[in-house]
């Protein structure tokens, strides 16, 4: 007689943190999340316990006495995603890419995918959102049916993890793309797709497949309204490195970053222009995010960012206007609104500059979002200038971080931020006066060093014939300012 199968059993999961309760209730008791109980049904299978005296399952080893782990990196052929990933995907590794829908994911892991044949490897594409059909399409958009990729591509219009699992095991891909893991179900469970048992197991058993046979594995992921990934927060704990696709979804500008790298740095990002061929690496990306005035406009600031190790110029739009009625507006986009509150109470208390009556809108242009305090002073010297209806110079960059009492704080990478200013035609660039040893390396460029925000905005809104004070020696700062 064939023993019982266990009984099946109701828990009420967290879609947010994936606490489990018994009893569905308006509010998860683990993160105080609103109506995020889902019932899940889950097979509870008993839990085997080996006997006492029995062998174990595996004997611990030296620390020393481990094998080396081979380092070889297969590159998906997207110098760019590449850069990200630290060298190209390790095998073994499982990958999760996540981004807003239509952003452009499903584009570049195909496009991933035709880099790894074009190196020698092969590929099995599961997809659970499309049939093959419309995966051909895409494929033709991009222009990859003239390629190696298409035979060595292969698709498999399958959901279920374990069938998949199993096609894996038997062609055995150099990697396997899975888009998505929202759309993954296990067997094993009798909860829908999407839900935070079906999301955990599917990760799972990838991750095991990933882990035994050397295959690369590459996750498609959702995000939320909020713009997180979906999921519980164990998928990006399973995973090896975690990256998300970013930009405006009706601009033309991409940015691949990376969230989590178990294998290289977090602090890369790579630049992407969506085309009708498919995503395309941006030759330039420090002069990508620059819009082109024919004449100086008051509000608009140049600052130079660093994006991991890589600096990126961004011009930043300031409008100021009085407020009809009502409480002034504070709207930002691509900056931080709690950045924008602070430079507006700073500027009003520390120089001068009242804005409380004024509505006031911030804009990065080119869809980039920046977070670092670097943009600090450009944002301040960009309300200001709109506010006074006064151009600041076009050559003229502007970088550093606020602080409550007006003052300016050095920033990290400073000197690589003037180098790149200085290879695309600025010729000015105020900067805050502390925080490093010696004179700046920025040939050809006019370091104007000063401490407080007030002292800044003199600077950059002085008339030009004030500029004559300035050194005439590039790369270092104006005498008495250092």
């Amino acid at each position: 007689m064939s023993p019982a199968r266990p009984r099946a059993e109701t828990r009420y999961v967290c879609q947010s943190c994936a606490a489990e309760q018994l009893r569905w209730e308006g509010q998860c008791r683990a993160c105080a999340a609103c109506n995020s109980l889902v019932d899940t049904v889950e097979d509870r299978a008993p839990v085997r316990h080996r006997p006492a005296g029995g062998p174990a399952t595996a004997a611990p080893v030296a620390l020393g006495d481990v094998e080396e782990p081979e380092s070889a990196r297969r590159p998906v052929g997207i110098a760019e995603m590449d850069r990200v990933l630290g060298g190209g995907l390790v095998p073994g590794s499982v990958v999760l890419v996540g981004g807003e829908p239509g952003i452009g994911k499903s584009t570049l892991v195909l496009q991933a995918a035709a880099g790894v044949v074009a190196s020698g490897g092969d590929v099995l594409y599961a997809s659970g959102e499309e049939s093959p059909a419309q995966v051909r399409l895409r494929a033709a958009r991009l222009g990859l049916l003239a390629t190696a990729a298409a035979q060595r591509v292969r698709l498999l219009a399958e959901s279920e993890v374990g069938r998949i699992v199993d096609a894996a095991r038997d062609s055995a891909p150099s990697v396997l793309v899975v888009d998505s893991i929202q759309t993954a179900t296990s067997d094993e469970l009798d909860g829908p797709a999407g839900s935070v048992g079906q999301v955990r197991q599917s990760a799972l058993r990838l991750t095991e497949l990933a882990k035994e046979g050397g295959t690369a594995v590459i996750l498609v992921g959702h995000v939320t309204k909020d713009g997180t990934l979906a999921g519980p927060k164990t998928l990006e704990h399973l995973v090896d490195a975690v990256l998300t696709l970013e930009g405006e979804r009706y601009a033309a500008l991409r940015l691949l970053r990376t969230v989590k790298n178990r294998f290289g740095s977090t602090d890369e990002v790579g630049v992407f222009e969506m085309r009708e061929d498919g995503l395309a690496e941006v030759a330039d990306p420090a002069r990508a995010f620059l819009a082109e005035h024919e004449a100086d406009a008051p509000g608009s600031v140049v600052v130079p960012t660093m994006e991991g190790t890589r600096p990126l110029l961004v011009e930043v739009q300031a409008l100021v206007a009085p407020a009809g009625y009502g409480s002034p507006r504070r709207t930002a986009a691509g900056l931080d609104p709690n950045r924008l509150a602070l430079l507006v109470a700073v500027l009003a208390r520390r120089a001068g500059v009242g804005l409380g009556a004024h509505d006031v809108y911030a804009n990065l242009a080119g869809g980039l979002h920046v977070d670092e305090p670097a943009t600090d002073l450009a944002l301040a010297a960009a309300l200001a200038s709109s506010l006074r209806d006064r151009a600041i110079d076009r050559g003229t960059v502007a970088v550093g971080e606020v602080g409550l009492l007006g003052e300016l704080r050095p920033v990290a990478g400073l000197e690589r931020r003037l180098r790149e200013a200085a290879r695309l035609g600025f010729r000015r660039a105020v900067v805050p006066r502390g925080g490093r040893r010696g004179p700046l390396d920025a040939p050809g460029l006019e370091v104007v060093a000063v401490g407080s925000v007030r002292e800044a905005l003199d600077v950059l809104l002085a008339p030009g014939a004030d500029r004559a004070e300035a050194s005439s020696e590039p790369g270092r700062p104006r005498p008495g300012r250092a």
